[in-house]
C-alpha cells in the first residue's frame, strides 16, 4: 500500500511541475477521458483518475503574482473544459451535415468552437479553486464548490447549457441516481466532484485517509439511499390510459420536404395501427398515441384534410399528442409567426390545446441578433425566416382521460429547474427530433437526460423521439418500456402513476445549494489555519 502511495505521489509530482504545452495537454487529456463517465459509456469510476489530476493541475498553478497563479489554474481548467467538451460533444457537428450544401462550412466552428465557449466555464471554475486552495486534503472540497458553482453557472448563464453535467455520472446509474430526488442533478454535481476528486488526497505527504474514507462512505450512502427507494418503490399504472409512442426514424433531409408529406403522414398512421387485425381501423388499443417533435413538414392546423385523417384513424376516446409547427400570420398580413409546438388532437381531428416551446435552441431555431445575422447571409438550422418565436407560458395540458402532463420539447427536458414551478402535473412529456444526430452519442445523452427530470419530480415520463430513444419510464426513473437507438418502432405502455411530491420538487430544486456553502465553507477554514 505505502509503494502505491509513493507511485501516486511521484504521479501527482509529475503533473505539478509539468509546465506548458505537457500541463496543457495533460489537462486536456484528463478531461478528455472524463466524457467517459457519460452515456453510452457511463463509465463514471473513470473520474476518480482524472479528477484527482484536475486537482494536482491546480496544486501546480504558478506565477509570479497572484494574478499570475490564477490565470495558470485558469489555463488549466479551460484545457481540461475544452477536452471535456469536444469528446462529449462532438456529435453536435452533425447537425450540420444534414444540409451540408449550406451548412457544412460550419462545421468546424460547431465541434471546436461550442467546446471552446463552455471551456471558460472551467477555466472560472479552477481560478476560483486556486483563489480557495490550501495545502491541505481540504483543498478537494474547494475544487468541489468552485467547479460545481462554474457548472451551475453553465446551464443558466446566456440562456443556459447543462448539457453532461457531471453529476449526469451519478444520475445514469439507477441506485445512485436516486438522490436526484433530493437534490437534483446540480447536487449530484457537487458530490461527484467531492467524492472522485477524494483520491487526490492519496499523494499528500500526510495522506488524507479520513477524507478519502468519506467520500467512500458517500458513495456507499447513496448506494443504500438508492437501493433502500427503488426496494420499496412500487410502480402503479393509471387504468384510463394506454400509451403509444412512436418512432418512425425518418430521414432528417426528408422532414423538411414538402413533396414527402403523404409518405411520412403514412409512416406515422402504419406504425400506430400496427399490430392490430385487417379489419380494424384505428390506432392500436392505445387511447394516448404520440408523434414526435415537428412532425411533419407542413402546418398541421393549417392543413384540414391531415387533420380528418387523423380524425379518421382515431378510436372513440383517443388522443393524439404531435409535435408540429404552428404559425400565424400578422393582423395587417406583413408576415407571420412561427412556434414549435405541441398540439393535442381529439378524436373528432379538432387541436384541442397547444404548448409553445419556451426554451429555444439557440443557433438550430433562431439566431442570437437574428435580423442582424440573417442580413449578413447566416441561417438557423431550420431555415426558417425569423427564426422560431418562443412560447409565453408553461402550460400543462389535459388528456380527456383527466390527467395532466407538462410538455417538453426537445432539449427542453434537459433544464430541471423549469418544471420545477407552477401546478404539479400527472406526467412529463417529451417529444425529440434527434435524427439530426445520427446514431451517435448524443441521443443516448439526452434519452438519459429527459429521465433524471423523472426522478427528481417524481413523475412518469413518456418520450417520443424520431431517430433517438423512444420510452415510457416510470417516477423513479426505471423503464417502462422503449426502444434503442436506429430501430423504427413503436413504445407501447400503461401510463404509469405519479409519486408523492419529491424533496426536490417540494423545495424548488434548492437543496443543492447546501453543498457549496459547505464546502466553501471548510475550505476557507482550512486556508486560514494553514
Amino acid at each position: 500500500m505505502t509503494r502505491r502511495i509513493e507511485t501516486l505521489a511521484a504521479a501527482a509530482g509529475s503533473i505539478m511541475l509539468a509546465s506548458g504545452w505537457r500541463r496543457a495537454l495533460i489537462a486536456f487529456a484528463a478531461g478528455a477521458a472524463s466524457a467517459l463517465a457519460m452515456p453510452p459509456f457511463s463509465l463514471w469510476p473513470v473520474l476518480a483518475l482524472t479528477f484527482p489530476v484536475a486537482v494536482w493541475l491546480i496544486d501546480g498553478a504558478a506565477g509570479a503574482t497572484k494574478g499570475r497563479t490564477l490565470l495558470s489554474a485558469a489555463g488549466a481548467g479551460w484545457c481540461f473544459g475544452f477536452g471535456y467538451f469536444l469528446a462529449g460533444l462532438w456529435w453536435i457537428g452533425s447537425a450540420f451535415l444534414v444540409d451540408a450544401d449550406v451548412f457544412g462550412w460550419l462545421l468546424p466552428f460547431a465541434v471546436a468552437g461550442l467546446p471552446a465557449g463552455l471551456a471558460l466555464f472551467h477555466a472560472l471554475g479552477f481560478a476560483l479553486a486556486r483563489a480557495l486552495w490550501s495545502g491541505t486534503p481540504a483543498r478537494v472540497l474547494a475544487f468541489a464548490a468552485a467547479l460545481g458553482l462554474a457548472e451551475t453557472a453553465r446551464g443558466h448563464i446566456l440562456t443556459g447549457f447543462p448539457w453532461n453535467a457531471f453529476g449526469y455520472a451519478l444520475a445514469d446509474q439507477a441506485w445512485l441516481g436516486q438522490f436526484a430526488s433530493v437534490v437534483g442533478v446540480e447536487g449530484l454535481t457537487f458530490l461527484a466532484l467531492a467524492i472522485f476528486a477524494a483520491p487526490a488526497a492519496l499523494a499528500d505527504a500526510r495522506p488524507a485517509k479520513r477524507g478519502v474514507a468519506f467520500a467512500v462512505a458517500a458513495l456507499a450512502a447513496l448506494a443504500v439511499f438508492g437501493g433502500v427507494r427503488l426496494g420499496l418503490a412500487e410502480t402503479g399504472f393509471d387504468t384510463r390510459v394506454s400509451v403509444r409512442a412512436i418512432q418512425p426514424e425518418i430521414p432528417q433531409d426528408m422532414k423538411s420536404q414538402d413533396a414527402a408529406r403523404d409518405t411520412i403522414m403514412d409512416a406515422y398512421v402504419a406504425l400506430s395501427d400496427e399490430a392490430r387485425g385487417p379489419d380494424r381501423r384505428g390506432f392500436a388499443d392505445a387511447n394516448l398515441l404520440v408523434w414526435p417533435e415537428s412532425a411533419f413538414p407542413f402546418l398541421l392546423s393549417r392543413t384540414p384534410e391531415a387533420l380528418a385523417r387523423i380524425a379518421q384513424s382515431l378510436e372513440p376516446g383517443a388522443t393524439l399528442v404531435t409535435g408540429a409547427v404552428r404559425g400565424e400570420r400578422a393582423a395587417d398580413g406583413s408576415g407571420a409567426t412561427f412556434w414549435n409546438a405541441v398540439h393535442l388532437v381529439g378524436d373528432d381531428g379538432a387541436i384541442d390545446d397547444t404548448y409553445d416551446k419556451l426554451h429555444l435552441v439557440p443557433f438550430g431555431e433562431y439566431l442570437p441578433f437574428q435580423s442582424l445575422l440573417e442580413a449578413i447571409g447566416l441561417e438557423q438550422l431550420t431555415r426558417l425566416q425569423g427564426g422560431f418565436a418562443s412560447g409565453t407560458r408553461a402550460n400543462l395540458i389535459t388528456l380527456p382521460q383527466g390527467p395532466r402532463f407538462r410538455p417538453l420539447i426537445c432539449y427542453e427536458a434537459i433544464f430541471p429547474w423549469e418544471i420545477t414551478p407552477g401546478d404539479r402535473p400527472d406526467f412529463l412529456l417529451n417529444v425529440t427530433n434527434d435524427a439530426w444526430f445520427g446514431r451517435t452519442p448524443g441521443p443516448y445523452q439526452h434519452a438519459a437526460q429527459a429521465r433524471v427530470r423523472a426522478v427528481e419530480q417524481g413523475l412518469p415520463l413518456v418520450r417520443s423521439a424520431n431517430g433517438g430513444i423512444s420510452m415510457v419510464v416510470d417516477a423513479y426513473g426505471r423503464t417502462i418500456s422503449s426502444l434503442p437507438l436506429g430501430e423504427r418502432g413503436v413504445v407501447d405502455a400503461q401510463l404509469p402513476l405519479p409519486i408523492g411530491s419529491t424533496a426536490y420538487y417540494s423545495t424548488s430544486g434548492l437543496l443543492f445549494l447546501i453543498f457549496p456553502v459547505l464546502f466553501v465553507l471548510v475550505a476557507i477554514r482550512a486556508r486560514r489555519r494553514v
